[in-house]
């Protein structure tokens, strides 16, 4: 049975144990603060960046894509390395890259020293996130655990939601290298509480060798998928670098898939998969990150299109669904006494449905913001609800020596999901435009054009949100799939 792993947790009831786990909870939760402050603060300091090394088009878009695939490329990784190794050495070995990498882009003497340093530093990055709910699933009791995710995951949302106004007032205050530089004394103190709070998580007796080719594999079939996907999202698929991504990753996964199934020690256990109610629920999480964590860009760049705001004022009116998710992942703990963490999450994936649902009804080019805002609260608390509580029903029944490479796995489909999502939507959103006009959607500029311009844009932007909308109810039915048949496993056991 899954839940026979639960028994090499703490015990419920003793009170050290409990203690120890929110204090592991601060440690990583301030370390994830970082990470997630990280991942938004260059968004608005690019520019002046840019503007130092006078860096072309190419160099700039790889000071943040170098960091986005290394960062998802790894994950995978690091969370059988974690497994295998320990994971409060590989936290604490990832703090220490991080901190490292961050004190030199700020020395950085041109833009691809610097998008090399960007590698590393997400390197870094994804040892310390692989880890983290890795490591608060092992400190927190069975029944405490969904409320431990969702402070640490309401953590990481209110850090997002402060990147871009962190980034842009220390880059104004202090110049673009403090934007790197700041992370650094946070870093030391993350490493120095890490080392003195988290304790030695014990290892299975039998040292597993590392699965070589299938990590490989795993790389090179998602840098090229990653990269395609990257392309897509400006220049649509019909392009040679997507449809060699796609195709590459198309025919390396049966292999990796062979590969996998034949090795003693795998870098993704397939196993695993067996478990339906494991494998619907990591179903739901993917499809509800595709259709969900794409909102925020969309609207915003509705908002300049269509009304002609600019970016700050773009980024007000899209805080509701942040908010919100922050809101709901503080409070699911509190929500447990009505569900279980799989009913949670149904109930949380339905929510961000009729959310999607509302804004195709509301979008317009005379909609009332009061109305869109609701619909994006609806969205953001279906996500705040859906996503510390499907993770625990995920990490709950997992065997502890593979805690790490389950949550490696989620977080590589979310960071897929996000790129699959957005790579999908904006060539829906500008199809009904004329090529010439199309490019006016990413400059902000449709409104200055004309009323006709803008309907179009409307159009396209119902048939993405509606497209996102089938997906998210795809993802509620995966969830309520994985409750039930958790349900009946659980009546034939008792």
């Amino acid at each position: 049975m899954r839940h026979e792993a639960l028994a090499q947790g703490p015990s419920p009831a003793g009170g050290e144990c409990v203690r120890y786990a929110w204090r592991a909870l601060s440690v990583v939760s301030l370390a994830c603060v970082l990470i997630a402050l990280n991942m938004n603060t260059l968004n608005v300091a690019l520019p002046e960046v840019v503007r130092h090394f006078e860096a072309g088009p190419v160099a700039a878009s790889w000071i943040l894509l170098g960091y986005m695939l290394a960062n998802t490329v790894l994950l995978v990784v690091f969370g059988r390395l974690a497994d295998m190794f320990g994971r409060r050495e590989m936290y604490l070995a990832g703090m220490g890259v991080f901190t490292a990498a961050s004190l030199l882009l700020g020395l950085a003497p041109n833009v691809w020293v610097l998008v090399a340093l960007r590698v590393v530093q997400a390197a870094g990055g994804a040892m310390i996130l692989v880890n983290s709910a890795a490591i608060v699933t092992d400190a927190f009791p069975s029944r405490l655990l969904n409320r431990g995710l969702g402070v640490y995951m309401a953590s990481f949302s209110a850090a997002a939601l402060l990147g871009p106004s962190v980034g842009g007032f220390v880059a104004a205050a202090a110049g673009w290298r403090w934007v790197f530089w700041f992370n650094v004394p946070v870093g030391v103190l993350c490493v120095v509480c890490g080392a003195a709070v988290l304790r030695k998580v014990p290892r299975a007796p039998v040292r597993e060798r590392l699965d070589l080719p299938g990590n490989l594999l795993l790389l090179v079939g998602l840098c090229g998928l990653l990269l395609g996907l990257s392309q897509a999202q400006t220049g649509g698929w019909v392009q040679a670098g997507v449809l060699g991504g796609v195709v590459g990753f198309t025919a390396l996964l049966p292999v990796f898939l062979f590969v996998e199934r034949r090795v003693p020690h795998p870098v993704l256990d397939l196993e695993l998969f067996r478990d339906r109610s494991f494998s619907l629920s990591i179903a739901s999480a993917f499809v509800n990150t595709m259709s969900r964590f794409s909102v925020v860009l969309l609207v915003a760049l509705f908002f300049q299109a269509a009304y002609g705001d600019d970016s700050f004022q773009a980024g007000l009116k899209v805080l509701p669904l942040p908010i919100a998710t922050m809101v709901a992942s503080s409070a699911v703990g509190l929500m447990e006494r009505f569900a279980g963490p799989r009913g949670l999450a149904v109930a949380g994936s339905a929510v961000t449905t009729a959310g999607l649902l509302a804004l195709v009804v509301t979008i317009s080019a005379g909609a009332s913001y009061a109305f869109v805002a609701v619909a994006l609260a609806l969205i953001g608390l279906g996500g705040g609800i859906f996503l510390p509580s499907n993770t625990t029903a995920i990490m709950l029944g997992i065997p502890r020596d593979r805690v790490g490479l389950v949550n490696a796995l989620r977080l590589m489909l979310q960071n897929v999901g996000l790129m699959v999502g957005t790579a999908v939507s904006l060539p829906l959103i500008t199809g009904p435009l004329p090529a010439t006009i199309a490019r006016e959607v990413f400059a902000g500029t449709v409104s200055e054009i004309s009323s006709a311009a803008v309907h179009a844009l409307v159009a396209g932007y119902r048939h993405a949100l509606l497209l996102l909308a089938a997906v998210s109810l795809a993802g509620t039915v995966a969830a309520l799939a994985s409750r039930m048949v958790e349900a009946r496993a659980e009546a034939a056991g008792g």
